[in-house]
């Protein structure tokens, strides 16, 4: 995990299904198993200024060295998901990159004048999105790092590399990051 530090590290898209778009990602791209983590809760979450939290579902798998994140959001409230994707579109919608120095690499972000868009936190976990979209098409993702993030992280990447391809696609899981 430590050669992704400050680094980009997860691409994510915005799907309509996750089980439907984890098959076509494992049959594609060889890409699993995925670990879904159904309806996922956040201790703190901040839209654009305003506590407000929306149903969303993700699943994590790996393809290769890259992590891969789906998301699916079950109902209509403002995010930075429906921001970037209008009812019934769907696609790329982010980067992450995992920073050792959370609060600093924020501040480097709004230094350069780019919006905070989303902050959340979670199971000891910080996350921010800065609507990077105007310069490379796409949200960045800051994503703090505790050792319980860094162990499932692990997991998920040890799952992958010994996954046979045939096996089950879908893991479910309590939580998520």
């Amino acid at each position: 995990m430590k050669n992704q530090l400050n680094r980009i590290f997860q691409y994510a898209y915005f799907v309509e299904d996750l089980v439907s778009a984890a098959h076509d990602w494992a049959k594609i791209s060889q890409a699993g198993p995925f670990f879904i983590a159904p309806h996922h809760k956040t201790d703190q979450f901040e839209y654009r200024g305003t506590p407000v939290q929306a149903d969303v579902s993700y699943a994590f798998g790996y393809a290769g060295a890259c992590q891969i994140q789906l998301i699916q959001q079950h109902d209509d409230k403002n995010s930075i998901y429906k921001d970037m994707y209008p009812e019934g579109t769907f696609g790329f919608h982010h980067i992450a990159m995992l920073v050792e120095d959370y609060s600093g690499e924020k501040q480097r972000l709004l230094n350069q004048g780019i919006e905070k868009s989303c902050e959340l936190y979670a199971d000891g976990v910080w996350a921010s999105y800065f609507d990077t979209r105007d310069a490379i098409g796409c949200y960045t993702e800051l994503h703090s790092i505790t050792d319980r993030i860094v162990t499932t992280f692990d997991r998920w990447k040890n799952a992958h590399d010994h996954w046979d391809d045939q096996s089950e696609v879908i893991v479910a899981h309590k939580s998520g990051s």
